[in-house]
């Protein structure tokens, strides 16, 4: 799958739901990722991602999705995850666009 810079929170649902393999980045931090979660997401926060950059290499196995609160790190991310030859996107809009239109009961902050 040669994903788009960025998806939204439907697209990426349709793709769980329908059990595509895809790795869930979620890249902000740690307080943020304790108080809700995508399910199955690993946490590498933004800041942390050059120094990091093997851990991340280690899931070009499958397309990744990276996400955020609002969108914006995560399509920095994104751009990062592509330098080292990964099929990356950023989940549109974030946790907080997917809270809206997926999933109410992930909390929005």
């Amino acid at each position: 799958m040669a994903l788009p810079l960025e998806v939204t929170p439907t697209e990426l649902d349709q793709w769980l739901r329908r059990g595509d393999r895809l790795h869930l980045v979620d890249v902000r931090y740690e307080e943020e990722f304790e108080l809700c979660r995508l399910e199955g997401a690993v946490l590498l926060p933004l800041p942390e991602l050059a120094e990091r950059s093997e851990e991340l290499r280690a899931l070009a196995d499958l397309p990744v999705i990276l996400y955020c609160h609002h969108g914006v790190r995560s399509l920095k991310a994104a751009f990062f995850a592509r330098s080292l030859g990964l099929d990356a996107a950023s989940l549109a809009g974030g946790i907080d666009r997917w809270s809206l239109q997926i999933d109410p009961k992930i909390p929005r902050y």
